[in-house]
């Protein structure tokens, strides 16, 4: 095991010196301190970190001997080692520091992810507990040194001989993986570049980039993404994959030529923060039960609706995750795959060589599958051969885009789609959009104002203004917002005998929602007034996203 350290560890300094001060410095240590009931520890938070010793050391030397020194809970100086007997790493680090250490043993990736956090100055990247902080590119390129994004051909973490702009874009991205940010805005004018994250579902101001900058940052994008740098005048799309730590983003990047120049958008899939579990996505008992018997069924189409952004994706990879087992053959056509699922054939849409999700759809169907998964019925052969598919004995799911279940059947009907075929077929509808979840550490009990009641479609009589609700004042665990993370709320319409025959008959979306109301169906804006209540999200939050299913005149009373 080589841990020779190079000129970098002190000035003037050179490994010979520096091995044997370590060895110097190991015989004033206690025997007793290197295997106490301290000796491993499962986990390393921030308040255990400790930068400025931590910089002392060569980045390589750290990642490469997966060793960081760190204070315990008690103050005490101890050194992390994924491997208990690198004894030399240990030795090298306490001759650097010149401090009494103590030896614990901690998991390999909690090590990485601690050295990524050192090696980056900002303690809440994206965002600042001072509301007067400027966050500009002057205050941006006192950090650029330290980003800690990587890619599979090299180490972005050391970055010492990278470009200006290159660091620069190793510190956006790093700021919004560690913000939890779903998306990367880059939008130019005519001064200026706004940096905005999509956080929560919600766009958040991060910082402003002149404007001579920009184009060395889209071009390093594009460069990421195998985009053409010399195109701006037409729209181009790309994908990347970084690494931070142990953790993969996978990156989807889209560029369009604007009045300021090229605007850039990057989608941000975190494969170490996806979730595909059915009891994750925020079903409500009854509902969880009824959509588990759903997706057990052996034929028939179950449609998840929603505008982009509701995470209908997120539902499907649940729902085929429980069913993902070595008795079905499943397969889906996805545009584009957002995350791969072992044992699930997944099928990349090409529209460029003509492999459409028609043309998908015939092929997979020679493949004997059990299950299938349409990414989004888009138009009418993709809808009939799905409904040939459901009627010939596959249970198929697909995505929409409608506000609601019941509009779900007007849409497929508009593209053509015979009523009987769709009652013959389709045996529910759920509707979906994400609400965000309060935080639980600055979560507060209030009493919403009669305006916040009446403005939110809640009659004074109805038994849902009982309260309390709740809010989040804002706090450094949610970076200010009241908000950690989304939840879904849902509506499941079942076709039973009478909303088939209202589907033949051709009656309105309006009617069938009533008829589904009358039946005991909740909608959206019913769950997500039940989770408020519950203290999951906030009023204001449900009324945000259900806004278009509530009249305007109530809000006008």
């Amino acid at each position: 095991m080589n841990t020779k350290l190079d000129g970098q560890i002190a000035d003037g300094s050179n490994s010979a010196a520096a091995s044997q001060k370590a060895g110097s410095q190991t015989d004033t240590l206690d025997p007793a301190d290197l295997a106490g009931p301290r000796r491993f520890i499962d986990a390393i938070s921030p308040e255990q970190l400790v930068p400025d010793l931590a910089r002392k050391l060569p980045l390589e030397f750290l990642k490469s001997q997966c060793a960081i020194p760190l204070t315990l809970d008690d103050g005490t100086l101890a050194v992390a080692l994924a491997e208990p007997l690198n004894i030399e790493a240990y030795d090298a680090i306490v001759s650097v520091l010149n401090q009494p250490c103590i030896r614990v043993v901690c998991p390999a990736d909690q090590i990485e992810k601690a050295i990524s956090l050192c090696y980056y100055q900002t303690a809440q990247p994206g965002f600042d507990s001072d509301p007067g902080r400027e966050k500009d590119a002057s205050r941006t390129h006192s950090n650029l040194d330290v980003s800690s994004v990587q890619t599979w051909a090299e180490d972005l973490l050391n970055v010492a001989g990278k470009a200006p702009a290159i660091k620069l874009v190793n510190k956006i991205l790093f700021d919004a993986v560690h913000s939890r940010a779903s998306d990367i805005h880059i939008e130019p004018y005519e001064n200026e570049a706004r940096v905005r994250f999509r956080i929560d579902g919600v766009l958040h101001d991060i910082m402003t980039l002149p404007c001579e900058q920009v184009p060395a940052v889209l071009s390093r994008l594009k460069v990421m993404a195998n985009l053409n740098i010399a195109e701006r005048r037409l729209p181009q799309d790309g994908q990347s994959r970084i690494k931070i730590a142990s953790d993969l983003v996978d990156i989807r990047v889209s560029t369009i030529p604007t009045l300021g120049g090229e605007r850039i958008m990057l989608r941000l899939l975190d494969k170490s923060r996806a979730e595909f579990a059915l009891d994750q996505v925020g079903f409500a008992a009854d509902l969880l039960e009824r959509f588990r018997r759903l997706i057990a069924m052996p034929h028939g189409i179950i449609l998840l609706t929603g505008p982009t952004g509701s995470g209908k994706t997120t539902s499907l990879y649940a729902a085929l995750n429980e069913l993902n087992c070595e008795q079905r053959n499943i397969l889906t056509v996805e545009d584009p795959i957002e995350y791969q699922i072992p044992g699930i054939g997944q099928m990349q849409v090409k529209p460029k060589i003509n492999l459409t999700f028609a043309n998908c759809l015939r092929h997979i169907l020679r493949q004997d599958p059990d299950v299938i998964m349409i990414g989004e019925i888009r138009d009418l052969e993709t809808a009939e051969i799905a409904i040939q598919a459901s009627l010939t004995g596959h249970l198929v799911l697909s995505t929409l885009h409608t506000n609601d279940s019941a509009s779900a059947v007007t849409r497929l009907i508009d593209m053509g789609i015979e009523p009987y075929l769709i009652s013959s077929s389709v045996v529910a509808i759920m509707a979906q959009r994400l609400v965000r979840v309060i935080c639980p550490q600055c979560k507060t009990a209030l009493d919403a104002g009669e305006h916040t009641i009446a403005l939110a479609g809640i009659s004074p009589n109805d038994k849902l203004n009982q309260g309390p609700f709740y809010k989040g004042l804002g706090c450094e665990n949610c970076r200010r917002t009241g908000y950690l993370g989304r939840t879904a709320i849902l509506e499941q319409l079942i076709v039973d005998d009478d909303i088939k025959a209202m589907i033949t008959q051709r009656c309105g979306s309006h009617l069938i929602e009533q008829a589904a109301v009358k039946k005991g169906m909740a909608t959206l804006r019913d769950d997500g007034f039940h989770k408020a209540l519950a203290g999951i999200t906030s009023l204001e939050e449900v009324y945000r996203v259900t806004a278009d299913t509530i009249k305007i005149e109530q809000g006008m009373a």
